[in-house]
């Protein structure tokens, strides 16, 4: 089951999150939120640990719709290092969002496991000084 997020708690729990997030924006009166909710319960599951699946109320949460620019429901945004990397909507069914979903994981490569570039000039005057010395 995922987790519920709100405005209040959508900062700590999505962009500072250090793993991946796939936020579901949906609302009650919408019944293809309602269909997809098993797909993402077994999606979580099968990811687990590598990606986090919140919901988001829509109708509750208004200023977070508005900040996204949400057109239709549901809404997925994949968000990592607290930016959007991906956008789902518009599904022509759970099949296509399946594969979806399954694609992005088998080729995302999450922000915490990039290069640090802080790192980098460091790295290279070890690298270099390490040479004078040989």
């Amino acid at each position: 089951m995922s987790l519920s997020v709100n405005e209040h708690t959508f900062n700590q729990v999505v962009l500072n999150s250090p793993s991946p997030v796939l936020v579901h924006f949906w609302a009650p009166w919408c019944g293809l939120c309602r269909l997809i909710v098993p797909l993402l319960n077994c999606f979580q599951t099968e990811w687990a640990g590598q990606v986090q699946v919140v919901d988001i109320n829509a109708d509750d949460n208004l200023k977070l719709a508005n900040r996204y620019r949400l057109s239709t429901l549901p809404t997925l945004l994949f968000i990592d290092g607290g930016e959007v990397v991906e956008r789902f909507e518009g599904f022509r069914g759970r099949d296509d969002l399946r594969l979806a979903l399954d694609a992005l994981m088998r080729t995302h490569q999450p922000v915490s496991q990039y290069c640090e570039l802080s790192l980098i000039p460091a790295f290279t005057e070890a690298i270099v000084s390490d040479q004078a010395v040989s």
